[in-house]
């Protein structure tokens, strides 16, 4: 039944983000209020589905349910434990789960963090990050769900592909994950601030003159626009770091090392 669990809530998180994408963008062009602040809740929610969807994911893989066919292409009951675990991200769909869980993440820091970020600006910005989640959760749900069933469930599974059965792989996709996903919340910030027309001298010192002008504990939505990208960096550099640790396991292991660090310097440069 944890698969069950699992599709159930990404369905929910899907439709929960499909509320967020709308909502708080209408509620900030047309001034109410209610439907912006659902922004927040909204941001908070879908990081709890997405979140245990992947922690349901990753117990079918501990467990060695063969009856998920994913679990039955990637891993059998002999693998060692941290290849279980890695396996759940280490396949198109469970990367797939893994990127939307990230995304989700930035989000739900957003709405907890931002509580001093105009109102307009921060119901846009989350609306954006919404639309992003929306589409990754609808390619996921009818294209490469990780819950589809086996029946009848096979004795014993495959195998993890031997060249991810690999220490610095544990780490090295969640790391890139973060560096390169969590860009995606700078772009939510352009995309809202452009929305507002606010890309100006006002926005980059703070939410301008009037009565959403920032207090002493405020932080302008450009902090955002600036943290974002020297953290996402920093991790992006992190997943090609640990990779390089790692000998080279095939021929022309060190192209996709090269295609990671092309993002990573481009994010590096104005």
């Amino acid at each position: 039944m944890i698969a069950e669990f699992g599709h159930y809530a990404l369905v929910l998180a899907f439709a929960l983000s499909l509320a967020q994408s709308v909502l708080p963008m209408v509620g900030a062009q047309r001034g109410i209020r209610p439907w912006m602040s659902f922004a927040r809740p909204a941001a908070f929610a879908q990081l709890g589905f997405v979140g245990f969807a992947f922690l349901a994911l990753t117990v079918c893989f501990v467990r060695s349910d063969f009856s998920v066919a994913l679990v039955y292409e990637h891993s059998h009951s002999q693998q060692p434990l941290i290849y279980k675990i890695t396996a759940t991200w280490g396949n198109h769909e469970g990367s797939l789960l893994l990127w939307v869980l990230i995304l989700a993440i930035f989000g739900a820091l957003v709405a907890l963090f931002g509580e001093n970020l105009p109102p307009r600006l921060k119901a846009r910005a989350l609306s954006v990050q919404g639309m992003i989640g929306f589409a990754f959760l609808a390619f996921m749900l009818f294209t490469s769900n990780p819950f589809d069933r086996l029946s009848p469930a096979p004795l014993e599974g495959q195998e993890l592909n031997p060249l991810l059965q690999d220490p610095g792989l544990a780490m090295h996709p969640p790391m890139l994950y973060l560096g390169y996903v969590g860009l995606s919340m700078t772009f939510s910030f352009a995309v809202a601030a452009m929305i507002e027309g606010r890309v100006d001298a006002a926005w980059a010192v703070g939410c301008g003159p009037g009565p959403c002008s920032p207090g002493p504990r405020s932080r302008p939505a450009s902090h955002w626009a600036r943290t974002g990208p020297i953290t996402n960096w920093a991790g992006a550099a992190g997943g090609p770091g640990i990779r390089s640790r790692t000998p080279p396991s095939c021929p022309g292991w060190s192209r996709p090392r090269c295609c990671t660090a092309r993002p990573w310097w481009r994010s590096a440069t104005p």
